[in-house]
């Protein structure tokens, strides 16, 4: 029987065959959006095993192994690493459809060069073998890394952080490991308690008291100035919803001092405080040349109970209702409008919002730049065949899929480096079906720019990686 995992994996039609093999398999990874551990990069370290490497942290397979009904102590309980790896080799079976179904596999075949089905039959000798090599040095972090042809990887760091880890891989490592400002706790008002701690926090960092709006701006510059010392080029804003309310800065300085001596606070004067504090931020990002992500749509701890026994990033989080797109187009028109609005990416995590974003953007694109601000690949919950083929298809009929910056991989794993390869071939498949219905020409000269811009060459020079 032929393997799950196989050259043309994915690729229905002899010219995606063509185009994948010939223009982006071999791409180096460009990953500009990540939750990987900066310290465990710096300090190569190894797994002790399959389960390790695959369940810690990994809030996707703990949401798919709960579905199935396995209790939380086998996600990110007290059960040993081969307990939980059993209990996931149990739930992938139930996985068919998923999109962990094909990540789990390609990342036996890429890592392991494992090609068997995971269940619970095969599930002991898998955990053997693979256990076996992660303890080896050629299975070490960086090695990982280098074994994916990895060139430039973006962490994501709050203001407040130290950046030891960065300054210590300056120099010693061969891949490119830099930096992302994500300032969202600033603008994290609804625990009180939780926000003026947060503030202490950066006061320390910044080294200058915070009593008032403008030294909070004023820190904040100091931060951001840090990181760009420190190699960040990119920032990364994760929120519920863009934010957008008129406000004058003695407004804005009562309201975030009430912040401060842990007052109470309307939601009128929180959508101002946050839009104050956010154009801010972007006009920083501005200053220095940076690009901003912005990251919307999720609803976020939604199990109140789970949350309180988990914490965040644990598996609660779920799609939220379409964005309101008024307050979008305000508050990028108010950077506009002071030429003020750097490079920007925008992530939907509701498909509903593809369209309405898609041409938000083209409302900036001034002609300074190609796509000065443009549609993030698809993220989350949409990062899936059917979720990429319906953000490929919109994408090609509001924007320019070919100066599309591709992939992230979004994610907290070392061994998810595969994704790339799996959205490649989503998007050889997708342009080989349109080659191949005669809507777009079989002409090299057009295909071969596009497919390795896609894979690799865009995500390089928008960044400005390749300078």
């Amino acid at each position: 029987m032929k393997p799950l995992i196989h050259d043309d994996f994915l690729l229905r039609n002899r010219t995606a065959v063509r185009l994948y093999h010939q223009y982006s398999e071999n791409q180096p990874i460009i990953d500009y959006h990540c939750h990987l551990s900066p310290a465990m990069i710096a300090e190569d370290s190894q797994f002790s095993d399959l389960g390790q490497a695959w369940l810690e942290g990994d809030h996707y397979k703990w949401r798919a192994m709960r579905t199935n009904g396995i209790p939380g102590k086998y996600c990110n309980g007290d059960a040993t690493s081969k307990e939980k790896f059993m209990k996931w080799a149990e739930t992938v079976p139930a996985t068919i459809g998923n999109p962990l179904y094909h990540w789990t596999h390609l990342e036996l075949a890429r890592y392991f060069n494992i090609f068997e089905t995971l269940n619970p039959s095969t599930a002991a000798l898998i955990f053997d073998k693979t256990s076996a090599l992660l303890q080896t040095k050629e299975f070490s972090i960086r090695s990982l890394m280098r074994k994916m042809n990895v060139e430039v990887v973006c962490t994501t760091d709050d203001p407040t952080d130290s950046l030891e880890n960065h300054r210590q891989m300056k120099g010693s490592f061969d891949i490119t490991v830099l930096p992302a400002f994500r300032p969202d706790n600033v603008i994290k008002t609804d625990d009180p308690e939780k926000f003026r701690n947060y503030i202490s926090k950066l006061e320390l960092s910044g080294g200058t008291p915070i009593r008032n709006f403008e030294s909070l701006i004023e820190t904040l510059e100091i931060r951001h100035k840090f990181f760009h010392e420190n190699g960040a080029r990119l920032s990364d804003h994760g929120m519920d919803r863009f934010y957008f309310a008129s406000f004058t800065p003695a407004e804005v300085d009562k309201i975030f001092k009430k912040l401060l001596r842990g007052e109470p606070v309307s939601e009128e004067e929180n959508e101002k405080y946050r839009t104050a504090v956010m154009l801010e931020l972007c006009r920083m990002n501005h200053k220095r040349g940076w690009v901003q992500q912005f990251h919307v749509g999720a609803i976020r701890n939604n199990n109140s109970r789970m949350f309180r026994i988990m914490g965040p990033d644990t598996g609660w989080d779920s799609i939220g209702a379409p964005q309101d797109a008024l307050k979008m187009s305000r508050f990028l028109d108010a950077l506009d409008n002071t030429d003020q609005l750097t490079k920007t990416i925008l992530y939907n995590l509701n498909p509903a919002d593809n369209e309405m974003m898609l041409t938000m953007a083209g409302n900036f694109n001034d002609g300074t730049m190609p796509v000065k601000v443009q549609f993030g690949a698809a993220w989350w919950f949409l990062d899936q065949k059917t979720g990429m083929d319906k953000h490929l298809r919109d994408l090609s009929s509001f924007g320019l899929l070919r100066r599309f910056v591709g992939m992230v991989t979004d994610s907290r794993s070392f061994l998810s480096y595969p994704r790339h390869e799996y959205f490649r071939r989503v998007v050889c498949n997708f342009i080989g079906e349109e080659v191949e219905k005669g809507f777009i020409p079989a002409d090299d000269d057009l295909l071969k720019p596009l497919i390795e811009g896609v894979s690799y060459r865009n995500a390089k020079e928008y960044f400005g990686f390749n300078k």
